[in-house]
């Protein structure tokens, strides 16, 4: 199964379980975790091929969403998710196969739909740097910086060291292998008529509204809003207001 971080106690609303996007961890959410945990159970996972969880071969979201699934039978059955990017795809793909087991559906910053553009270049990056010169995360983070990796996404990518190991908590040549697929998303005629927000960052082009028509095909009941000021990261780079748009949607 795979890892988790668990925060606060079981409460009358249903526990919520939190998935991260390509190359984070449950680590990257534990801020926001623990506000939301004063009135609810959380859970933050690492995806497969991230941090503390098994390192496979393949990477689909059909077998992350069985993932998922394997984590909220261990929590009664149904829990509310939000999933951020890669994660947030993994939520969808979730609650159209297994829809009994989300109660309430939020999606950061991703569309039910392929993207174009790649993140393999920051596999690239994180590949060249050099262990035998990291001795802190610093030291690792000057090397990204050198390979034209921005200070906030250094940061974000470091969180993922393995310093004692000199390497990382990354399957990097799994993720690099299957780019194409955690780019895309499955082809399905499922729907999953529960409440769902789509909740983007205002400078991000991620959710765009041509692809709106194809979301509400999947999630009729989505409804969409935007963080002002934030882009695709928006739950690092606005967190107070991520935190306050996910906790009026699921206490509503």
């Amino acid at each position: 199964m795979l890892n988790y971080i668990l925060h606060g106690q079981a409460t009358e609303k249903p526990p919520l379980l939190i998935a991260h996007g390509l190359y984070g961890s449950a680590r990257n959410w534990g801020v926001i975790c623990k506000r939301l945990a004063d009135e609810r159970q959380v859970v933050a996972v690492d995806l497969r091929n991230h941090g503390q969880s098994v390192w496979t071969q393949t990477h689909s979201y059909p077998e992350m969403a069985e993932d998922l699934a394997e984590v909220i039978a261990q929590f009664g059955g149904q829990m509310d998710v939000i999933g951020h990017s890669m994660g947030g795809k993994t939520a969808m793909m979730l609650a159209l196969n297994h829809p009994a087991m989300v109660h309430r559906l939020i999606i950061a910053d991703i569309a039910p739909v392929p993207y174009s553009h790649s993140q393999i270049q920051f596999i690239e990056a994180m590949r060249a740097v050099d262990f035998s010169r990291v001795e802190r995360r610093p030291d690792a983070e000057a090397q990204l910086a050198a390979a034209g990796v921005e200070p906030a996404l250094q940061s974000f990518f470091t969180q993922s060291l393995d310093i004692a190991n000199k390497g990382w908590r990354l399957n990097l040549d799994t993720l690099a292998r299957h780019m194409p697929d955690i780019m895309s998303f499955p082809q399905t005629e499922a729907q999953w008529t529960g409440p769902v927000l789509f909740l983007s960052g205002a400078l991000s082009d991620y959710v765009r509204r041509e692809d709106r028509d194809t979301t509400l095909a999947r999630f009729p009941n989505a409804r969409f809003a935007k963080i002002p000021g934030a882009g695709h990261w928006l739950h690092a780079e606005k967190p107070r207001e991520f935190e306050a748009n996910a906790r009026a949607f699921l206490n509503a």
